[in-house]
């Protein structure tokens, strides 16, 4: 049987670890922000063992939020890898002890070219600290490790620390839900942060008649574009409404020649509408809770039709 009173304390170790880097949010966690922020070239993440692990991870983080990061490893970088780095860089070293030879090896390089050193560390008198231009304080108080051996809670500290430095540059950058969604197209994350305008029917695909127009050619414009509405437009192309299926069976119910109306005496004036950077998941949740299968997509002053986006462009793409 497992033992599930080590892995409670595995877990409340390396909680306790994390929640103690709270107190240590200081000036030297800001300085380390806008050292990130005010970087020119490429943010290069380093580390021996665990360490360069969690330092590929927080590379892949920064990547995924619109920082260039990338991880080198240290050993590599003496055998021809430290022409990666450049003066306009910002190296970011993991270290817990900070006194870590391969890691060491690198300053002379770092400051040679220029580049801005973060320590992320457990030692702060440690070498890797003091040369440094801010060091971070991962310190932990113990491993989660029985034997107090197996980098457990600082590799946990260390993470930590670095999704917290890439959540504070994604705030300063002011980096968006569209942006995201632009660096992860391929993924279903990503699908659900897509704008409508890369999925709605637009050009000769989109229905749209005239105010005048005849509901002989209103329904034939209405079946031939398969969705089941079409938007009503002037002359300028401005929305006015639109008709759908149910709107010509209400008049149809109400009997006379509906063949002798025009568009303007059945559509529904002032339909929802949506701008066309509107994302995919907000208009799916708009269509669920106005129980409606299109919505028209419009862009300026007056409302000018762009497409229509229906709630199979939404589902077909796998959003959710």
């Amino acid at each position: 049987m497992a033992d599930r009173a080590l892995a409670r304390k595995v877990l409340e170790t390396e909680a306790a670890a994390i929640l103690a880097l709270v107190g240590r949010l200081d000036e030297r966690f800001d300085r380390a922000v806008e050292l990130l922020f005010q970087c020119r070239g490429r943010v290069i993440l380093t580390g021996m063992g665990k360490s360069g692990v969690i330092c590929q991870k927080i590379a892949a983080t920064l990547a995924s939020t619109g920082t260039p990061a990338f991880f080198l490893h240290p050993a590599e970088a003496a055998h021809g890898d430290l022409g990666v780095i450049q003066g306009d860089d910002v190296v970011v070293a993991l270290s817990y002890s900070g006194e870590t030879d391969e890691i060491l090896d690198l300053i002379d390089t770092i400051r040679r070219l220029g580049s801005r050193l973060i320590a992320i560390t457990g030692g702060m008198r440690s070498a890797l600290a003091q040369a440094a231009d801010v060091a971070l304080d991962c310190g932990v108080a113990e491993e989660a490790c029985p034997l107090n051996l197996v980098p457990t809670a600082s590799t946990t500290a260390a993470l930590a620390m670095g999704d917290a430095l890439a959540m504070a540059l994604l705030r300063e950058k002011g980096f968006r839900q569209e942006d995201f969604a632009s660096l992860h197209p391929g993924g279903k994350l990503g699908k659900r942060l897509m704008r409508v305008d890369a999925l709605m029917h637009a050009g000769k695909e989109c229905p749209i008649v005239q105010a005048e127009t005849g509901m002989r050619d209103v329904i034939y414009e209405m079946s031939s574009k398969g969705l089941g509405m079409t938007c009503v437009v002037d002359g300028g192309h401005a929305l006015l409404g639109i008709i759908t299926d149910g709107d010509l069976r209400r008049h149809m119910e109400k009997g006379g020649d509906i063949r002798a109306l025009t568009a303007a005496d059945v559509m529904t004036r002032g339909p929802v509408s949506i701008a066309p950077a509107t994302l995919a998941a907000e208009a799916l949740n708009i269509m669920e809770q106005r129980k409606i299968t299109s919505i028209v997509v419009v862009d300026g002053d007056p409302r000018r039709v762009v497409g229509v986006v229906h709630v199979h462009n939404l589902w077909r793409t796998e959003l959710f």
